[in-house]
């Protein structure tokens, strides 16, 4: 098909901005952009019908890590390293909550809750829960961690938690819809189906090669995350996560967000439903992969776990499952950063997008002058 004069005048060409990616950080990118440069002319490509990444397949937690991953943060990480990493994905979720507003995302503040099979490792944290309260108190103001008893009768666990206090839940579809609204409100063009297979630089200006035919833009951004290996040199390896949902429960009692192992399986309660997620830990190789897809693998563990700890003796049926790509790295830290001269890139937000997104998106926007 050729497209009218028209066409390339208004989507194509004299692109003063051009954000390949419609997630957490595209969106957020492309909306600071505008009001920077509220007389730019934006486009934003997403390669899916929907934001094909994570930002609408993950579980909806506004967390900042668990007392297991943050102590495993520290084996890699140092203290203040592990703050600054805290500090970002708190003032990220505070970021987006301001620019959406609670009710538009169904925010919740129900705590979030770590759940120990092992009673060594779970002493083993409990016991540095203080030093964690320690690290954060000139962020929180207050600790941040402490235990209670299993209120939720799960089964198969030590019957001690490990309770976040400022850890909430909100609802993933509602946030990327308000994200889209506010950038389309401003003027930000969204195109999708759209996948970008390269770039390459001109003087002030770059030529953005897609699946739909050359795109130009003064300067291009790239919020790509999982899928960033494809188009840039950059450290970074997808990542995928399977995640199914129960049919409705009735009196389904479970509220808050719940880790198990480090931060590897998590669920919560949506609309009186167990969503339960992980399993990565299982086979790291097959699930560093851009396909999305389940194996029956992770799935049946998953269910196993419905059975056996979260919903014992609870009649259940699977409704959905899906998978979602992340972007990880061997450090937690994001790369933001400039590719080239007209070239940016918000990358690699370690299964934290939800938490640091926003904030992300706003760094990228702010690498130009």
């Amino acid at each position: 098909m050729n497209f009218s004069y028209w066409e390339y005048k208004e989507w194509f060409t004299n692109n003063d901005f051009i954000v390949v990616g419609s997630g957490i950080v595209g969106l957020n990118c492309a909306i600071r952009l505008k009001e920077r440069f509220p007389k730019s002319k934006i486009i934003v490509l997403e390669k899916g019908l929907l934001p094909q990444g994570a930002s609408t397949k993950n579980a909806g937690f506004a967390c900042f890590g668990s007392t297991s991953e943050l102590l495993s943060d520290l084996k890699n990480h140092t203290e203040e390293e592990v703050f600054r990493l805290v500090k970002m994905r708190w003032e990220g979720l505070q970021l987006m909550r301001s620019l959406l507003g609670d009710t538009n995302i169904d925010y919740q503040l129900n705590y979030g809750y770590e759940l120990f099979s092992d009673e060594v490792f779970f002493e083993k944290c409990k016991n540095k829960t203080e030093d964690l309260n320690k690290l954060l108190l000139p962020l929180f103001k207050e600790s941040v961690f402490s235990t209670a008893c299993n209120k939720f009768n799960f089964k198969n666990i030590v019957p001690t938690y490990l309770v976040n206090q400022f850890e909430a839940q909100l609802d993933t579809g509602k946030m990327v819809s308000q994200l889209l609204k506010k950038a389309q409100e401003k003027g930000v063009k969204v195109l999708n189906n759209i996948s970008v297979l390269g770039f390459s630089e001109g003087t002030n200006q770059v030529k953005i090669n897609t699946s739909q035919g050359e795109f130009l833009a003064s300067k291009v951004f790239f919020a790509t995350n999982g899928f960033s290996k494809e188009l840039l040199k950059e450290s970074i390896s997808p990542a995928r996560a399977q995640v199914l949902i129960t049919s409705p429960i009735k009196d389904l009692h479970i509220k808050g967000t719940f880790h198990l192992e480090e931060g590897y399986y998590y669920f919560r309660n949506i609309n009186n439903r167990i969503l339960l997620g992980g399993g990565r830990n299982l086979d790291f190789e097959t699930e560093e992969t851009t396909q999305f897809g389940e194996t029956t693998l992770v799935q049946n563990k998953l269910e196993n776990l419905l059975k056996t700890t979260i919903l014992p003796n609870i009649d259940f049926k699977i409704t959905h499952r899906w998978s979602g790509i992340m972007g990880v790295g061997n450090q937690k830290k994001p790369i933001v950063k400039q590719l080239s001269e007209n070239s940016y890139c918000g990358i690699r937000l370690g299964g934290m997008g939800v938490a640091i997104g926003s904030l992300v998106g706003k760094e990228l926007a702010d690498l130009i002058d």
